[in-house]
């Protein structure tokens, strides 16, 4: 009998642990939670460096000869950006007269904060990563964050030093998008995503005139509206299209970037006064 004790007894406790948790205060929940967040930082962020310097020394192995080639393509790429930075300040300045012109409101406007990813956490429940950069660096909760080919997410959570980034896959997200080359806005969500396989999202309230042709896909944008996205960033391609239950719309299917679970190094858009 006392051996059926001892055994139930772990959970025993972990019942009483729940109960409690359930009837404990919202306060002390946020606290116990930030506190837990802020205690696991410095391991968070000593994975991350033990990672780079795992990418160092891995570098350290390579041939002369193979950093000499690699030096030579990260100077074309070089100068193919810089030849792009001219032409991007150029075409600022022309939408900037345009507005004046047209009485337009000014664009939001950002600051690019770069920052390292730390750790990933994809399941069926979560679809995020986190940052080795929070308050520290002026980050905010719901800053854009972004990279080469588009959107990754938006910050859910921030902490003193490290920041928690849902992914565009994950059912939070929400936003106003545009299809390209379209002017009516369209409703993105994050999907279900299982644990192993190609990210997707949906978009719906798609106008019935918008079509795909058979092997068709078509890129689905930023719209900008609201002001929390800079518009003409990229969220996937349209693969399927499907009327909806109303008849009224279509829904469909967005295939995203694969390289979303892979990213390295990413950007907060933080905005500014």
């Amino acid at each position: 009998m006392a051996k059926r004790f001892d055994q139930a007894r772990p959970f025993t406790t972990l019942a009483i642990v729940a109960v409690v948790w359930l009837v404990a205060p919202v306060a002390i929940k946020h606290f116990v939670r930030a506190s837990f967040f802020e205690f696991t930082a410095p391991i968070t962020l000593a994975e991350a460096r033990i990672t780079e310097l795992q990418d160092y020394w891995h570098l350290r192995t390579h041939s002369q000869r193979e950093l000499i080639s690699a030096g030579v393509d990260l100077a074309r790429v070089n100068a193919s950006y810089a030849l792009s930075v001219q032409q991007n300040a150029a075409l600022q300045n022309d939408v900037a007269r345009l507005q004046q012109m047209l009485r337009m409101p000014a664009p939001p406007h950002f600051r690019l904060e770069p920052a390292r990813v730390a750790r990933r956490d994809f399941s069926a429940w979560w679809q995020r990563l986190t940052i080795a950069k929070g308050r520290n660096y002026g980050i905010t909760v719901g800053s854009p964050v972004v990279y080469a080919d588009g959107v990754v997410g938006r910050v859910s959570e921030v902490q003193a030093m490290t920041a928690t980034v849902d992914l565009i896959s994950s059912q939070s997200v929400r936003l106003a998008a545009f299809f390209e080359g379209e002017t009516r806005p369209v409703s993105y969500q994050g999907g279900i995503n299982p644990n192993f396989g190609p990210a997707k999202g949906i978009v719906e309230f798609v106008p019935l005139d918008i079509s795909l042709a058979p092997g068709e896909t078509k890129r689905l944008q930023t719209s900008g509206l609201g002001g929390e996205f800079p518009a003409g960033l990229t969220l996937g391609r349209v693969t399927h299209l499907q009327p909806s239950g109303d008849g009224l719309f279509q829904t469909g299917v967005v295939s995203l970037n694969p390289n979303l679970d892979e990213l390295l190094e990413v950007t907060v858009l933080c905005a500014t006064d």
